[in-house]
């Protein structure tokens, strides 16, 4: 498996090593072992799958208190998948990063805890798992406006399809102190 480094410090793309022929593919989705000597040691606790139509943005999402780390991926289709940095006191503060999962490409990405999380279904459907470290917790639950300009992510679609709880969200300015985690160097 191979790590690469976003712009963002924790924010990671994990390319597995993929084995295939003419029958089909392989790969380890997720190792344990693995992964600690990469550095990320998630305990993971809940496993999602979602599938969307194309134009669809899920985002930009948080849980706080009880934050979770996430690891995702695309089994179908392909997504443009978001990461901010919202831990007070943190030199990236309200800094984005992005990658493309795909079906084909196998990416993962990990998003530590302390970041929110958005994404956005470029193909004519996607099917998008996740795994988190945290259970979901309704009371925690929050969000971020996906088009806050302060933030300014080039999301590749101008007009997604949004829930009412996404379309409603405030933007990261608006949101109180206490409501966001704390950076711990």
């Amino acid at each position: 498996m191979k790590v690469l480094e976003t712009r963002l410090q924790g924010a990671l793309v994990i390319e597995p090593q993929v084995f295939g022929d003419a029958r089909g593919f392989f790969y380890e989705s997720y190792n344990e072992v693995k992964y600690r000597e990469a550095g990320i040691n998630p305990r993971f606790v809940q496993s999602n799958v979602s599938r969307s139509a194309y134009g669809v943005l899920r985002g930009l999402h948080y849980q706080w208190p009880n934050p979770q780390g996430k690891l995702v991926s695309v089994l179908e289709g392909e997504v443009f998948d978001v990461a901010v940095d919202i831990r007070r006191g943190s030199p990236s503060f309200g800094q984005w990063t992005g990658v493309m999962l795909t079906a084909e490409n196998h990416r993962h990405f990990w998003i530590p805890e302390g970041f929110a999380h958005g994404f956005c279904v470029l193909s004519d459907y996607a099917t998008f798992a996740y795994q988190c470290t945290a259970l979901y917790d309704a009371k925690a639950d929050a969000g971020i406006l996906w088009n806050d300009a302060a933030i300014g992510i080039d999301w590749q679609i101008t007009e997604p399809l949004l829930s009412d709880k996404d379309a409603r969200a405030p933007m990261l300015n608006q949101i109180a102190a206490e409501r966001l985690p704390v950076f711990a160097a």
